[in-house]
């Protein structure tokens, strides 16, 4: 009968479960990140790198559990962790060359980036927990409480894991630096365990020949050096975004805000009156005919990117009070930095969920509503719901306005389903878009109006008409059919992100 290896100390046990098990949730969550600017983030981006995540430590868990059976576990733990450190730096290399190729938000590219992202040194550091379990496995009667403590400690671990990332890391360090802190963390810790177990009696190797070995430690440090060096998409990494601010070499002041490689939002730094996007342009101009000219009016902003709007009101309405509901507080840091935003008692800012920020406001308090939050293409879908629109008809005057801009592509799903669900909290709504647009034939910004008074069209529509590029206003009978038998987003069921993949 085969000699069972020694079993690890307690705490050496523990330690390598609970490690092995939040490196990987690490490495989940900062996947996300990685992956965003170059294919969005959206629900099939978050859950191709949870699936993928998920089969790695499937694959790694089966794949430990039968090297247990077949070899010492004791002699394999060290070189787990070296060669999950090796994954880990070669991640960012990885991911950032790669993304370059697979940049778009086709399943295939969300799928191969994922791999690329978290696959291999998950795997490996899966490998981990059973060649745990198989060393304390002294007595097969303790079997159901030896298996039981290392699980959960195993679960501790990726939860504390994801919880510090979160809320810690994220915001305290940008992803490469994670990446590679782990990577170094995994290296160092393999190197400890290998020497503790050699002075044990153990010989921890790697397999294979010294040249072998020789060639993974360098390959482990070229990871590391092609992961520092690799070429990220921004300048600056906000909690939520990768951002960048570009120049427009057409136009002096001008500036492109960047997030996750898509355009934002566009700023004149020595005129705020300069709309540049379409979509903006229709906005001012509701904006403009809201009442008499110069006229101050109370704005709610559901979102701030580059502060555009905010800053049209500034100039065109002075006296103004406006309120900015912006949830990445780095941005608004990017956008004093780089876009001029200067805020103030006319002009205030407040950090967190623009849904959680409007149930705050009080009833009836503003006279322009707008609603320009993205998740990188995408309305968040929380904000898209009915219950989304009655809160913003709630705080709403009677002969105010709410804007909201969204995106779709044909067939426009989204739109005609966001308009519906707008239509179900406000008797007045109308919609903004070029004319190729509604008839589906290219993707495009929509801006939706609602009221709870008769909108003010005959005014819009001139001031619409004066714009470069033509766009048509649907309401009344038209907006009806557009609309069609198009379902109401609810709270208990909004799948946008379903409804835009068309």
């Amino acid at each position: 009968m085969e000699n069972q290896p020694r079993a690890l100390p307690s705490v050496l046990a523990t330690a390598l479960a609970f490690g092995s098990s939040g490196a990987v949730l690490v490495l989940e969550i900062v996947a996300l990140r990685l992956v965003g600017p170059y294919v969005g983030v959206t629900l099939q981006v978050s859950s191709s790198v949870i699936g993928v995540a998920l089969a790695a430590i499937a694959y790694g868990s089966w794949i430990g559990g039968r090297l247990a059976d077949k070899f010492d576990a004791r002699t394999m733990l060290a070189p787990a962790l070296i060669l999950g450190a090796i994954g880990t730096a070669a991640t960012l290399p990885l991911v950032r060359w790669g993304g370059e190729l697979l940049r778009g938000g086709a399943a295939p590219a969300v799928l191969m980036l994922a791999a690329l992202a978290i696959f291999l040194p998950a795997l490996v550091l899966s490998t981990i927990a059973p060649m745990v379990v198989k060393l304390q496995l002294a007595d097969l009667r303790q079997a159901g409480s030896v298996v039981g403590r290392l699980s959960s400690i195993g679960t501790l671990g990726a939860i504390t894991a994801t919880l510090v990332t979160g809320f810690v890391f994220v915001a305290a360090m940008p992803s490469s630096a994670i990446v590679l802190s782990l990577a170094v963390l995994l290296a160092v810790s393999g190197l400890v365990l290998g020497w503790w177990l050699h002075r044990d009696g153990t010989r921890s190797k790697l397999p294979g020949s010294p040249r072998i070995r020789a060639s993974l430690a360098v390959l482990g440090l070229v990871g590391a050096g092609l992961g520092a060096a690799a070429p990220t998409p921004c300048d600056v990494e906000t909690a939520y975004h990768c951002a960048d601010v570009t120049e427009d070499p057409s136009r002096e002041g001008g500036r492109t805000l960047m997030l996750n490689s898509a355009r934002h939002s566009y700023v004149d730094l020595n005129d705020p009156t300069y709309l540049e996007f379409e979509y903006v342009q229709w906005i001012g101009a509701v904006a403009d005919v809201l009442k008499p000219a110069g006229t101050p009016v109370d704005a709610l902003h559901l979102g701030g990117g580059g502060f555009t709007v905010p800053n049209y009101l500034r100039a065109t309405r002075p006296g103004s009070e406006q309120l900015v509901l912006e949830l990445d507080g780095g941005l608004v840091d990017l956008d004093e930095r780089s876009l001029g935003l200067k805020t103030g008692p006319d002009m205030r800012v407040r950090v967190g969920d623009a849904r959680v920020g409007l149930a705050e406001r009080p009833d009836a308090s503003y006279d322009l509503v707008v609603g320009d939050a993205f998740g990188h293409l995408a309305v968040p879908w929380h904000l898209a719901t009915r219950e989304m629109a009655e809160d913003v008809a709630r705080v709403l005057r009677t002969d105010g306005v709410y804007a909201q801009n969204v995106i779709d592509y044909p067939p426009n799903r989204f739109i005609r389903a966001e308009t519906a669900t707008v239509a179900a909290a406000f008797p007045h709504v109308a919609l903004i878009a070029p004319p190729a647009a509604l008839t589906g034939d290219r993707g495009s910004n929509f801006v939706i109006l609602a009221s709870h008074s008769p909108l003010p069209l005959d005014a819009v529509r001139p001031a619409l008409s004066a714009l470069k590029e033509p766009v048509t206003v649907l309401s009344g009978p038209e907006l009806t059919d557009f609309i069609g038998d198009s379902r109401v987003l609810t709270d208990d069921y909004a799948p946008v992100d379903q409804l835009l993949a068309g």
